[in-house]
């Protein structure tokens, strides 16, 4: 499994070349952590009961049994009950393989009654690399291509 930065091109309609070139990977903060931090690729601002979407500029390479679950950091859900707008973000394997590359988008709602500011540089999500098991009789083939729903288009 690795973490690796997508091509400018994908993430160049998110944001500058020079933020693309401070894109931080992933990393875990203790020996023990479960999580890899994901870091801010530029300063966030959430007000009250607002949302935004975060182009991490990231993408997870991993294998055909693992996915990656992302989930807000710990802090930031319990002093401004950050919550993922899908709860908890899974990362498919074959995402990476996409046309967007495999982009991690993560967004986030701030449900606190106060602003909510994040420095660029600053971890605000995290990734847990799950391995998980298939039923005796799964025959799914198809493949993606796409982001958010494309599981759903029946792409072959």
């Amino acid at each position: 499994m690795k973490f690796e930065k997508v091509s400018f091109e994908t993430f160049k309609t998110n944001g500058t070349r020079d933020t693309y070139d401070d894109i931080r990977l992933p990393e875990r903060a203790t020996a023990k952590s479960a999580g890899y931090d994901f870091f801010a690729p530029t300063d966030i601002d959430i007000a009250p009961d607002r949302t935004v979407t975060v182009a991490t500029g990231v993408r997870a390479l991993m294998p055909d049994n693992v996915c990656l679950m992302i989930f807000p950091r710990s802090g930031l859900g319990f002093r401004y009950k950050l919550r993922l707008n899908n709860t908890v973000g899974i990362i498919d394997a074959d995402y990476s393989d996409s046309d967007n590359e495999g982009h991690i988008f993560v967004r986030m709602t701030n449900e606190s009654d106060k602003p909510l500011h994040i420095d660029r540089g600053d971890a605000f999500a995290q990734g847990i690399f799950v391995q998980y098991l298939l039923t005796e009789d799964d025959n799914v083939t198809t493949r993606r291509n796409g982001g958010l729903g494309s599981t759903d288009r029946g792409n072959k």
